[in-house]
């Protein structure tokens, strides 16, 4: 019998085989609509089918989870730690950014000629993103917490964007539960863990077609991105190296010393274990570039591969989708001080400070789907003094180092709730505690340090 191909090694091929069909389609000539007409739209559809089930997810997932605590003091404790891990989280990496953006200064490094190009051609774009973080500029600084608060609260089911809003109510009937007599309780209970089962389920089935998936949109989005001039793409693209580069270093320290640092210093579980299970879900967010989208995944890999308990991944993991963004921070501290360089805008300390503080805010406010983060760049530019119009700098790289930085935002949710799991001794590595016992005998135990 045939040894069926991981999940992760089926993602992989087919985001290999898309960028070939993209690369092949792009140098051949081919027209650019045999992809976005015919293989685009099954990307459309997989990505559709992930949105569909991520707000009733976090509604049933939560309910069960916040409900199964039955102690409010242990709903706040948790919700403290997490909310507070968060946030030191995204600080971090909006200083590491800082200090590789500062170290390699990549703003210095962009031809003229190249930036002049890049502001002409993306200059449409850059005006569209500074019109919708102006919109926001105009709101109270408490907006953000009245927008917590729905009015409707199928009105925001309706919407990934208003996450935040079903999180709030789910967390509010998760308490309210909690003080319910017990016969009143359980049949509630029972329901929404019941459609949190369902919809686990519809993750396998919709994660049967994911290589395709992954397949339609890398394809389509290499065919976007090159045009019917792959030369000239190139050429920009090649521009803006150092750029890349830059975020592209951070991130990865970001996934291979920050995080392997907190589990050193917080948790008793070998990072290389953790790391190796939430492949299928760094591949899914590279994919999608979505952290909404793949948080179906993110939970059911959390809970079935390594054996955190459901009343800790169903509060922290649908929350790290909403509010947690260490890439997308990380990224928009580099972008800010690129972009200065590129215009020869000296930054002061109070100005990367500043760069501290409204990336880490923007961070809590930024949805969890593709370009949020370039519309909250926009906040942190105006912040420092510097032109929004800078921004057509990096649209044309934008959306490959947003599949990456949604990667490290998915990572960071998951690290987390490891965290947070091993604290509350609500972990136990089922599957791979297996596998490592059967590979090094049973007297080794993975959950030790190396």
């Amino acid at each position: 019998m045939k040894k069926k191909l991981p999940l992760h090694t089926q993602i992989i091929l087919g985001l290999v085989l898309g960028l070939v069909w993209g690369l092949v389609s792009a140098w051949l000539g081919w027209s650019p609509k045999i992809t976005t007409d015919y293989i685009k739209p099954f990307g459309t559809i997989f990505v559709n089918l992930l949105k569909m089930i991520a707000v009733p997810l976090v509604l049933a997932s939560l309910i069960v989870g916040v409900s199964s605590l039955s102690d409010i003091s242990k709903l706040s404790r948790i919700g403290g730690k997490t909310i507070g891990i968060y946030l030191c989280t995204t600080v971090v990496a909006v200083t590491v950014g800082l200090l590789a953006v500062n170290l390699i200064r990549p703003g210095t490094k962009l031809p003229t000629e190249t930036r002049e190009n890049l502001i002409q051609v993306y200059s449409s774009d850059a005006e569209s993103k500074a019109a919708s973080a102006e919109q926001l500029q105009q709101q109270s600084p408490l907006q953000p917490l009245v927008d917590m608060v729905p009015e409707n609260l199928f009105a925001s089911a309706a919407s990934n964007g208003s996450m935040l809003q079903v999180v709030f109510f789910a967390i509010l009937a998760g308490i309210a539960l909690i003080q319910l007599p017990e016969a009143k309780k359980e049949p509630v209970v029972r329901f929404f863990d019941g459609i949190n089962d369902m919809i686990i389920r519809i993750v396998e089935f919709i994660m049967l077609i994911a290589p395709y998936g992954v397949f339609a949109l890398i394809a389509s989005l290499i065919v976007e991105v090159a045009g019917d001039q792959p030369e000239k793409a190139l050429q920009l693209l090649l521009g803006l190296g150092w750029y890349s580069a830059t975020v592209v270093i951070g991130l990865f320290f970001m996934m291979l010393a920050v995080y392997p640092a907190i589990f050193k210093l917080l948790t008793n579980i070998r990072y290389r274990v953790f790391f190796k299970a939430i492949r299928p879900v760094q591949l899914l967010a590279f994919s999608t570039s979505s952290s909404s989208a793949t948080l179906p995944l993110t939970m059911e890999t959390i809970e079935k591969k390594i054996g955190v308990s459901e009343e800790v991944s169903s509060f922290v993991l649908p929350l790290g989708a909403t509010i947690n963004m260490d890439g997308t921070s990380l990224y928009q501290a580099v972008a800010a001080v690129f972009i200065a360089q590129a215009l020869n805008l000296d930054l002061t300390l109070a100005d990367q400070l500043m760069i501290v503080l409204t990336a880490t805010l923007a961070s809590v406010g930024s949805a969890g789907v593709p370009g949020a983060g370039m519309v909250m760049l926009v906040i942190v530019l105006e912040s420092i003094g510097v032109p929004t119009a800078g921004i057509a700098l990096i649209v044309a790289v934008d959306r490959i180092l947003d599949m990456l930085r949604t990667a490290v935002n998915v990572t960071g949710d998951t690290v987390v709730t490891m965290v947070i799991a091993a604290s509350e001794g609500e972990i136990e590595l089922t599957e791979y505690r297996a596998k490592e016992r059967s590979r090094i005998g049973a007297t080794v135990d993975p959950s030790k340090p190396a």
